[in-house]
């Protein structure tokens, strides 16, 4: 298993920027694919980015496509989401989440999850 904790939430205005991150315990992080979901209050949540094991490959949702970057650093167990040009429908809490099976979009595809981390946006 791998044991996940997002940081880097807050309060920011809209057009402004911030950077999540998601660390993760052991040398067995870089046998996952990542991914990023929110759920903003009374939805669903949504898939908002996806990076491979290698950190060579990503997707992203159509909403943050541009805005959004999704990295990883294998050396510091660690996966990232940058977030610019942020907007009110960005407000929601993040969560980090682990794929022991392929890159997907898809929830049931990941196994292990964060506690989330909030992020809002004001006008």
């Amino acid at each position: 298993q791998v044991q996940l904790v997002e940081s880097g939430g807050g309060l920011v205005q809209a057009g402004g920027s911030l950077r999540l991150s998601c660390a993760a315990s052991g040398r067995t992080f870089s046998w996952y694919n990542m991914g990023w979901f929110r759920q903003a209050p009374g939805k669903e949540r949504e898939f908002v980015a996806a990076v491979s094991r290698s950190g060579g490959g990503t997707d992203y949702a159509d909403s943050v496509k541009g805005r959004f970057t999704v990295s990883r650093d294998a050396a510091k167990n660690t996966v990232y989401l940058q977030m610019n040009s942020l907007k009110l429908e960005d407000t929601a809490v993040y969560y980090c989440a682990a794929s022991p099976g392929p890159m997907s979009n898809s929830y049931s595809n990941y196994h292990y999850w964060g506690q989330g981390t909030q992020v809002t946006v004001s006008s």
